[in-house]
């Protein structure tokens, strides 16, 4: 999380998102103008260099990548690079979570699917040893795993699903799955939402899923979107992590904590 001049920086850069338009080209030249302000150095010291006037550079940024990218992009991190910001590594995070915005925008009505189908990738890639280690192999290029993922995914999913999971690849976050839960509370912020990882040994039905989603909304002051798993080893009730809270009522639970009571 971005504090002090970061935030404000970021803030001010976010106002420049366009709401409407080719929002999905927009987050594919964020994702690159990130990657390309990460992958070099002397680009990212100018562009966060405190002593040199904001305009100049904009300026700068605008000869770089003028024609190269949307004129909406272009606006986006001339906007950055004109504000303050605490540390140079906070610019190609924050145009790379101004991206994963673009890219949720981009679905229009489609964001609870996006939601959902990063959250199964996620889950995918963590249920599959071989698909994890090809995708954090540092000997195969990136090239070589966005085609694996579009092998993957195909026509499957959302345009935006695959964006963001090719961008995952990127290597700014540690895993591809931690990039993956990052960008879906990315995706559930831009709905005013919080994210609930729920645990059950059922699956649960859709009066079920209603009923718990109503009443976290009333705990926490604002709509939750559930991240469902199935795990036999919770036996039987039900387990909720949101933020750092987690409500624990499953019957595992239950018996460790009997069987800690007996043993003392």
């Amino acid at each position: 999380m971005m504090r002090g001049a970061s935030a404000d920086a970021y803030a001010a850069a976010a106002e420049a998102l366009p709401a409407s338009g080719d929002l999905g080209k927009v987050a594919q030249d964020l994702f690159g103008i990130s990657d390309l302000v990460r992958s070099e150095p002397g680009l990212r010291r100018v562009a966060t260099d405190a002593s040199i006037p904001g305009a100049a550079k904009a300026d700068l940024l605008r000869g770089v990548l003028a024609g190269k990218v949307s004129t909406e992009a272009l606006d986006v991190v001339t906007t950055a690079v004109s504000q303050r910001w605490s540390a140079g590594r906070d610019l190609p995070d924050a145009l790379e979570e101004l991206g994963v915005v673009a890219a949720v925008r981009s679905t229009g009505g489609d964001v609870a699917r996006l939601e959902d189908e990063i959250f199964a990738v996620g889950r995918l890639v963590q249920a599959n040893p071989d698909l994890r280690d090809a995708l954090s192999d540092p000997a195969r290029s990136r090239d070589d795993k966005s085609a694996l993922i579009s092998g993957l995914l195909g026509d499957k999913v959302l345009p935006a699903t695959v964006a963001l999971v090719r961008q995952s690849l990127s290597g700014s976050h540690r895993t591809v799955t931690v990039a993956l839960a990052s960008y879906q509370k990315v995706a559930a912020e831009v709905r005013g939402q919080g994210v609930a990882t729920v645990r059950v040994a059922q699956p649960l039905g859709q009066p079920e899923r209603d009923r718990l989603a109503a009443a976290l909304a009333r705990t926490y002051g604002r709509e939750v979107h559930l991240n469902v798993i199935v795990d036999p080893e919770v036996i039987g009730g039900i387990r909720v992590e949101i933020g750092d809270d987690v409500i624990d009522g499953t019957v595992s639970s239950r018996l460790d904590e009997a069987g800690r009571r007996l043993a003392g």
